[in-house]
């Protein structure tokens, strides 16, 4: 048997991609029944049939290469998520194939220097990751849409791919052991997804009033972002992320969007204050004195500004004023839950086993922390009602996913967390859009 190459691995990862363009002329089942075929292949025959020459030496160990069998698990998801868009599952492929793949090859070739929040990837590799997806996306897009029953804009064709590969080569490089086979095709088609939604026609409409909210907008967010920062709620970081994501907000939904993300901000940083000296005796208090920075910024409220951009951009107001009520509440509910849980909480167990635990153990929840939650979510969904956001029957459904979110990340944070596959922040994401798609999913009564 010839001995591993981590070069030959990416170059048969890259190689894969070619199966992409048989999108064009088969159908959502036949590439289905062809993705799930490879994942027979690969676990079953390619290990027996000189396969190990590309499995890692870990996976020699293990007996089984994870990634090899993530790869057609994600390629399987992507025709079954988007079988009526097999564009977008085939640029998502192609910027899985060889933007991650390009990105080991260069970042090995050519080294440099390291990305400051992450010393394991260097630019050069990230780089190459979006040059390599972005080009490889485009191209699989425009080759794939004979394959669709009605024309894609060509906008979408020739943009789309490469701001998903932008997304995707940042996540590829966020410093946690979540397999990148499944992070990159998921970031990349989300996007891809999202970007789908964006109608031309309704942005044009709508233009003129986003110009007028701009200043307004600027004024607020800056007004609130020197405050925040001045109290010590905020850092630098926080300070510039903040301000993008509510300049989005503002700018999408007006002041009732705006007041929504302030009260969910002022709810988590009010209650990351209580119990302060019993949290940081006990090694649990929030980092920076509670001063929240971007990467916890992004991760509460991406989804949310997302939904505010969407709400001008597509034929889907109403759905995506509820995804932005039920994002924020989820994010500011969770971390109501958790804070309330470290200072109040008299018994902590795991969700996952019901086994008790020390407060501030990842993935822990507390009958205390999980009744504030319930009542923050509450209180915030009615104030999405009280603003318009959302009609009066939908507050317990927004409460409702934001229960079944911090519920999916508590038990996320007990099993993943503790062994580096997710941090706090993907955690905090995962909430947000676990909450969203519940929230979507059920109709309100």
């Amino acid at each position: 048997m010839s001995a591993y190459s981590e070069n030959r691995r990416q170059l048969v990862h890259i190689a894969m991609s070619g199966w992409a363009f048989l999108l064009r002329v088969l159908s959502w089942p036949q590439a289905a029944a062809l993705a799930f075929a490879a994942l027979l292949f690969n676990y079953f025959v390619l290990p027996r049939a000189g396969g190990r020459a590309i499995f890692r030496p870990e996976d020699v160990a293990r007996g089984v290469s994870a990634g090899i069998l993530f790869y057609p698990v994600a390629v399987l998801l992507l025709i079954l998520c988007f079988r009526s868009r097999l564009d977008i599952a085939a640029a998502a492929w192609a910027i899985l194939a060889v933007g991650d793949g390009m990105a080991t090859l260069a970042g090995r070739a050519i080294g440099g220097a390291r990305l400051p929040w992450n010393g394991e990837k260097t630019w050069a590799g990230t780089i190459s990751f979006f040059i390599a997806g972005a080009s490889a996306g485009v191209l699989l897009c425009w080759w794939t849409q004979p394959a669709l029953t009605s024309a894609v804009p060509t906008m979408f064709v020739v943009g789309a791919p490469v701001l998903a590969a932008a997304v995707a080569a940042l996540v590829e490089s966020i410093p946690v052991r979540l397999d990148d086979n499944l992070s990159v095709p998921f970031a990349a088609a989300a996007t891809l997804w999202v970007l789908s939604l964006v109608d031309r026609a309704i942005v044009e409409v709508m233009l003129p009033g986003v110009a007028g909210r701009l200043l307004p907008a600027v004024l607020v967010n800056a007004a609130f972002a020197a405050t925040a920062f001045a109290e010590r709620a905020v850092s630098w970081s926080g300070v510039i992320a903040g301000v993008l994501i509510g300049l989005a907000i503002y700018v999408g939904t007006g002041w009732q969007g705006w007041t929504m993300l302030f009260a969910a901000f002022a709810s988590a940083a009010a209650t990351s204050k209580v119990g302060w000296q019993r949290k940081r005796a006990l090694g649990i208090a929030e980092e920076r004195e509670g001063r929240r920075g971007a990467a916890n910024a992004l991760a509460n409220c991406i989804v949310a500004a997302v939904a505010a951009l969407l709400a001008i951009s597509s034929p889907h107001q109403a759905a995506a004023w509820r995804a932005l009520v039920t994002a924020l509440t989820a994010g500011a509910s969770d971390t109501v839950a958790s804070e309330i849980g470290k200072a109040r909480g008299r018994r902590t167990f795991l969700v996952v086993g019901f086994r008790p635990v020390t407060p501030g153990t990842p993935g822990a929840i507390s009958l205390e922390g999980t009744i504030a939650g319930v009542v923050s979510a509450t209180l915030l969904a009615t104030l999405g009602a009280a603003l318009g956001l959302v009609p009066a029957n939908a507050i317990w459904v927004v409460v409702a996913g934001a229960t079944a979110g911090a519920f999916v990340e508590s038990a996320l944070g007990a099993t993943l967390e503790p062994r580096g596959i997710l941090d706090n922040h993907l955690l905090n994401f995962i909430n947000t859009a676990v909450a969203v798609a519940v929230a979507l999913l059920i109709r309100p009564v």
